[in-house]
């Protein structure tokens, strides 16, 4: 029996560890590829680079076209995008 509660330490510090480092971490990671799935034409993003924009195609596999200023436009990948700064609505059938 001794041999088992000098592993409780360990295996208390590995739960903590969990609860505190590796779960919130992967519930940002999910809500990150949450809200890339869910870009569309018209939102107003910012991307890992600082650079804000608006969405103005949102093309097959990873990248979008984003339009920096009057008929200027980036394709970036969509894993760079950080942050939807303004959600347009679904347009309506």
């Amino acid at each position: 029996m001794n041999g088992l509660e000098s592993f409780i330490p360990i295996i208390l510090i590995f739960v903590i560890m969990y609860f505190l480092l590796i779960r919130p971490q992967q519930k940002k990671i999910k809500e990150h590829k949450n809200m890339v799935d869910n870009l569309r034409r018209g939102d107003q993003v910012l991307t890992q680079g600082g650079i804000i924009g608006k969405i103005t195609k949102v093309k097959e596999g990873e990248e979008i076209e984003v339009e920096l200023a009057k008929d200027v436009k980036v394709s970036v990948i969509r894993s760079t995008v950080v942050n939807v700064l303004g959600k347009t609505e679904p347009a309506k059938k």
